[in-house]
Formats: C-alpha cells, structure tokens, sequence
C-alpha cells in the first residue's frame, strides 16, 4: 500500500535554494516562531529572545530578529515566555509493546512531544516477517512522525531448535528490507548477542548485510558489564546497546565506543540507576540515550512516553539541557541523522515543541512537526488519511486443534508422592528471571501447581503453523490469590500462544478466547473474564488510543483482582516465553536457560536433568 503522506520530509539537498532564499528575506517563510527561549542542544545553551523562520519542512534561520523572513502569508506563533526546543526522540522503542497502531501511537505522543523515533518491529516481524515490517513502514510514512525503522535481526531470536516463529530472517531478508528506503535506517537489537561471540553464521551474515548496506547495528547484551565478550560483542561492528541495568553497564559500553541506551519502561526501570554513569562516576553523556524500549498504551495515557523519561531523569539530577541531548542530539547522532534532526539549527527538519513553566517539567505545550503545527495543549490538532491493514494479518492465530484440559498437564516421572523441579520467577520491574528449584506435589501421575507455594502452571503453545508443538512448566511470583488465569498472544518474541494460571479449567477457558477473538489477551477469574482484542497479527488493536488504554487498564485491574500486583503485570508476564534474556524462560519447546555458557533447553524435572548429564 502506497499512501503519500501530506508531511513531506524531503532531503536537504533538494531544499536548499528556497531555504537560503528565505534564509536573506527574498522568500518569505511559512512559519516563524518568535521570542522564546532557544533550548540549544549543540552549544548546551539556554538563548533568550531567539526566534525560528521555517520554509515548508526545514528551518531556514535561528536568530534574535527574524522580521525580514516575515510576509503576508506567513504563520507565526508567539513564543515569548515560553522554551523552544527540538521534538523528542526515541532511541529504542517498539510500537506494537503499545498495543496500538503507527497512526495511533503518533496521536498518542505528539502531543507529548515526540516528534520522531527508532523502531524496532521485530514483533510483527516475527508473526508475518517482512511483510509485517513493510506494513509498519508503509503505514508510518504516512504519520507527521520522523519515523526510522529498523530491520529486526532476530527473526526468531534463537533458532528452531528452541522456539517457533511465524517467520525467518537472514542476511538476504536483512539487505532487503535496508533497500526500502533511507528511513530504513539499520539493523534491530541483536538478542542472540551468544550467536555473534561464537560466531553463528547467520547474526554475523546480517551484520554484514547491514554493514555494507551503511547502516548501524543496534545490540542487546546481557551478559555482565565485566564480561569478556562485551568486546567480542562490539567488535563485531554493533555501536549501540539498551541492556544496561547499573551505572558500570554503561560506562563499559561508552568505553568501548557504543551509545548506552537508559531505559525507562512500563515495566522495566533503569533510568534511576544508570544515569549515575553521569551523577556520580562524572563520564561524558554524548553517548549516554534516553529510550522507552516498551511502554503500554495505560503508561502513555498516565505518565507519558520520551516527556516522562526526560522529566525522570532531570529528577535524578540531570541538567535539564543535558537530558534533552539525550533524548534529541544524541540520539539522532547515534543513527547519522542529525544533520535533519535533534536539534533547532538551519537545515534541519523543523520538528520543534514549545514548553511552558520551568524546563524540568518538559510541559509541552505544541508540537510542530515537518514545519506544521500538529498537536497544541495535549490535543491533535493535524489529521491524515487513515491506514487500513489487509484482511490476512487479522488472521493468525492458528493452532491446528481446539484446546483442552489435557493440554496443560503435566506428567510426572512418579505417580505420587513429590519431586524437584525448576520454577521460572517473575522479577519485578526488570526483564530477567530467576531460576529457583522447589519440591513440588505429585497426584496421580501429576504435577500440581500448589498454591500455597504461589505456584502457576505457565504454557505456550506454537500458533503460526499449526504444528502444535507446546510445552508445560512452573511460574512463581504471579501472585495469584484465588483460582485466575491469564491468556496471550503477546509473548515475546515469538508471540504463540502463552497462558499462565492455577487452575486447568480457567486456562482452557482463556485459551480458547484468546483464539475466538483471533488474538489478544484474556483473564479468567471467580471475578469474570475480561479481554482486549488484538486482531492486527494478534499484536495491535486497530481502535483509537483511548480505548486502546482502556482495554489495557481493564486487564490490569482484572489481574490485581486475582491478586496479582506486578506493576504493568500484562508487560512483565509477556516477556516469560523470550528466550535469550536470562535466566529461564519456557517456549513452545520446552524450558531454556540462558547462562554464561550459552543458551540450552533443560527439563523441568531436576532429576531427570541430571540423569541426561
């Protein structure tokens, strides 16, 4: 699908005789924004008094007197009182996490500020490959956002062997797609950061193609700051990394040359911690970033997107001019893009916010876009034509056979009596697991999930090719109190089917729904059932943001109900079947963990583990 976008963004070289032009007064500009205070992200600057004439997308010229730029036809908004600075941009974010459509979250955060982004689709990538990532391209260009994608590297994130994903990714679809256009801007985070230290031929192949296609290579590296492979990892040409959890993750990436990505999610928060590297160690910040990563759609509705991470981080003691480098200047240089964007200098894009109040509340006010005002006091105020996704991608969800309750026993290796397994724990507000080893009870030939222990039965089953591959294991730390049980089509990264409950019935009950309504998520309790549909790839609601965040808040609730009190429970519990981020993690293949020695499937039953080995 072909739909020209009325924000046209055309390259600098094709401007240029209209921009000096306009720049010495022979044309007049088509806007001009005066009098406010110039929050200079280049110089580090605060500049009273300074005004901003633009000529259709571009700014033209930055100066104290623009009036010889001024005509009969040109708009101008008064900016005395107020801070002029350049829109915001995210580092790292994926927009299906939001749940919403390209359109809608560019509704969504515009006015908030934001007037452009890096995303990674690698969601949708893994449900319908590159068609799904053209889809998003095709559909995003036709937003007033400065949106660059890029291509998902991992596709799946490991191998066949150990998950199931709708598509694959190689270095051929990865030159592909890096053909799209210049707004196909590099390669998605490595996950199989293992696969590219040990050289696996295709990770290495796709940094390649991105390489010689002159693009850069996003990373996700968890193994620790310290590790020796940190430097295998860069040198395989990967210069920027959002895993970073402590102030030393990010001073041993700045080291070796990367940009550090601070991450201040829904569900995971690092931004407290890391901008220490800052604070307190005194490193230089122009390789530090400001990213959401994943942010719900009840997140943007309450607290915001790059506004938030911005204000968060001046409230750890950022200057205010230093964390807005982070989230523009040195985000844009990151991605070789700031010549058109992150910072308010002639020739760039005028994508510009105006702020009330003091700086450190990041009180958007408008938000200009490509030279058009979109978005003023927290309301749209621009439209465009909508984007229709085709009817196949409302249709994904295939399991090959209808759900059962015997589709979430597990077996055991005694017929009574107790035995010791391995149990994936939920951690909080962070993306990893932990492994712990409990004694479990043993009915009939049965595990059972107890209770008492806070113990859930967790299962994924593979839903793009109908094979009906599954596996079965153990969850603690949902915090379910009475009989509740939650099902999902959002599962990283894969995304099958993933349902975690205490009770076999209430799962084949969400199970099934997740399925009758194509996708989405569902919870099943003694308070009812509640869902969200998400028929886009099983991925997104094709409804506009707010109900979106209502739908989404509905499951929150649903879930606390049930006693479980994850902060963004829906974000954490999705993340359980992503199987390169340690410790534990269960796919349609059964449980695998990730360790210093890489990654490799285990059973549930320790005994039966040890018995192999």
């Amino acid at each position: 699908m072909d739909m020209k976008s009325i924000f046209q963004r055309p390259p600098l070289a094709d401007c240029v005789p209209e921009l000096v032009a306009t720049a010495r007064g022979e044309r007049k500009a088509s806007l001009v924004i005066r009098g406010g205070t110039l929050v200079n992200v280049v110089s580090g600057e605060l500049l009273p008094g300074m005004s901003i004439a633009v000529q259709g997308s571009r700014i033209a010229y930055v100066g104290r007197d623009v009036s010889h730029t001024i005509g009969e036809d040109t708009v101008i908004i008064e900016a005395e009182g107020r801070y002029m600075a350049p829109g915001l941009l995210d580092g790292h974010c994926h927009i299906e996490s939001t749940q919403l459509t390209v359109t809608e979250f560019a509704k969504a955060v515009l006015p908030l500020g934001v007037t452009g982004g890096f995303f990674d689709p690698h969601e949708i990538s893994n449900v319908l490959g590159l068609k799904g990532l053209r889809l998003m391209l095709d559909e995003a260009r036709t937003t007033p956002l400065a949106a660059y994608m890029q291509v998902a590297s991992c596709v799946p994130s490991t191998g066949p062997e150990l998950e199931t994903t709708g598509a694959s990714f190689g270095p051929a679809e990865v030159a592909e797609a890096l053909s799209w256009g210049p707004d196909m801007i590099g390669l998605g985070e490595v996950m199989n950061f293992p696969g590219v230290v040990y050289g696996d031929d295709v990770m290495i192949g796709e940094i390649q193609a991105t390489l010689r296609a002159g693009k850069v290579a996003d990373g996700h590296f968890t193994w620790a700051s310290d590790d020796w492979r940190l430097p295998v990892y860069a040198a395989a040409g990967i210069t920027g990394d959002h895993e970073c959890v402590t102030p030393e993750d990010v001073a041993e990436r700045i080291r070796l040359g990367m940009y550090a990505k601070m991450r201040q999610g829904s569900a995971w928060h690092d931004v407290a911690e890391t901008i220490r590297a800052s604070t307190e160690m005194g490193l230089d910040t122009r390789r530090m970033m400001l990213v959401t990563d994943d942010r719900s759609a009840e997140s943007l509705l309450h607290e915001g997107q790059m506004d938030f991470v911005v204000r968060h981080a001046i409230a750890q003691g950022v200057k205010p001019v230093t964390a807005f480098q982070m989230a523009t200047l040195n985000t844009a240089e990151r991605f070789g893009v700031a010549r058109d964007i992150g910072s308010i200098i002639p020739g760039a894009i005028a994508d510009i916010i105006l702020l009330d109040g003091r700086l450190a509340e990041v009180n958007v006010t408008a938000t200009i876009a490509a030279g058009q005002l979109v978005a003023e006091y927290g309301q749209m105020v621009a439209d465009w034509e909508s984007f229709v996704y085709p009817a196949e991608v409302m249709d994904t969800v295939n399991l090959g056979h209808e759900l059962s309750v015997a589709d979430f026993r597990i077996a055991a290796p005694v017929q009574e009596g107790n035995v010791p397994v391995r149990v994936i724990r939920v951690t909080e507000n962070h993306v990893d697991t932990k492994e712990v080893r409990m004694t479990v009870p043993v009915r009939g030939g049965e595990v059972t999930a107890d209770p008492a222990q806070d113990l859930c039965k967790i299962a994924v089953f593979e839903r793009h090719h109908a094979s009906g591959s599954h596996a079965v294991a153990l969850v603690t730390g949902v915090g379910f109190t009475e009989p509740a049980a939650i099902a999902m089509t959002v599962a990283h990264d894969s995304h099958n089917l993933l349902v975690i409950g205490n009770d076999d019935e209430l799962m084949t009950q969400a199970a099934k729904q997740a399925v009758a309504m194509r996708g989405g998520v569902v919870v099943v309790s003694a308070s009812g059932e509640t869902r969200f549909p998400l028929p886009i790839a099983g991925l997104m609601s094709p409804a506009p943001f707010a109900e979106v965040a209502a739908q989404s808040e509905s499951i929150s609730r649903a879930l606390q109900q049930a006693g479980c009190m994850l902060n963004n429970a829906l974000m954490t519990l999705s993340l359980l079947a992503l199987v390169v981020i340690p410790e534990i993690r269960l796919s349609d293949q059964g449980l695998v963990v990730i360790g210093a020695d890489g990654i490799r499937k285990v059973s549930l039953f320790v005994e039966e583990d040890a018995a192999e080995a």
